[in-house]
């Protein structure tokens, strides 16, 4: 296999995970997320698209672990020892890169898409023994359910030229979203930091919540021009309690 083959498997399987991982977080925060009280349809990702990178950096290193799995953990025989191992170190791997990537959104863009500060053993509000817990099952189900038919499609679209075809028309908008959506991030974060110089963060979730109450199934997250976005965030912030409008004061 070429090293050219590699990479389109690599890309073919972040951007298989990231849109898995765009519904399934869909659907988690409509119904069973505790920073959704409203229930309402929230856009989980931070690209317009539905796409969540952390799922795809993490299908990539699931199927990594799966396919070297007798060399990294057949040390631990072929009990229930092995797979109880096996889970934990996926589970363990997840968490890495869920903190990094939380780590990174803070860091560079300021922006804090989940919080789990309300979760017992929580890290910067960024990991939590809970979410590990479920990351480990979420593998286990990777590993008996769709690792087996993923790896059998994998197979099959390297043997076929349409593959790096497809590959590159998803990896060229991944990058023209992810730029866009930076952008935003940045004008977001400039007009929090001119309404507040204390912000040190912007809670993304906090925003799409506050917008879906002017209506529409993903209101905030359909595709508008970047200035009726920032619009829209200047409403939120002067509608905030202690805002800066004193028209919603009475």
């Amino acid at each position: 296999m070429t090293k050219y083959q590699v990479f389109l498997i690599v890309v073919f399987l972040f951007f298989f995970g990231s849109g898995g991982g765009w519904v399934l977080e869909l659907f988690f925060r409509r119904f069973f997320s505790g920073a959704n009280p409203e229930r309402k349809w929230l856009n989980p990702g931070f690209l317009f698209g539905p796409c969540v990178p952390l799922y795809g950096f993490g299908t990539v290193v699931l199927f990594i672990l799966s396919e070297f799995e007798s060399q990294i953990f057949g040390q631990f025989g072929g009990s229930w020892w092995y797979y109880l191992v096996m889970f934990f170190g996926m589970a363990l791997a997840m968490t890495a890169l869920e903190y990094i990537a939380g780590l990174m959104s803070l860091k560079v863009m300021h922006l804090r898409l989940w919080d789990y500060s309300h979760c017992w053993g929580n890290i910067q509000g960024l990991i939590c023994p809970l979410f590990t817990f479920f990351w480990g099952v979420l593998a286990a189900l990777y590993y008996f359910l769709l690792y087996p038919p993923l790896r059998r499609l994998v197979v099959w679209f390297v043997a076929h030229p349409l593959f790096s075809f497809i590959v590159g028309v998803c990896f060229g908008i991944f990058l023209i979203d992810f730029a866009f959506s930076l952008h935003l991030g940045t004008a977001l974060r400039k007009r929090a930091v001119e309404f507040d110089k204390s912000v040190e963060s912007i809670d993304l979730q906090a925003i799409q919540r506050r917008l879906q109450k002017r209506g529409g199934f993903f209101r905030f997250v359909s595709i508008k021009p970047l200035t009726e976005r920032i619009d829209a965030f200047d409403e939120f912030l002067h509608r905030r309690p202690g805002g800066a409008n004193t028209a919603d004061k009475p």
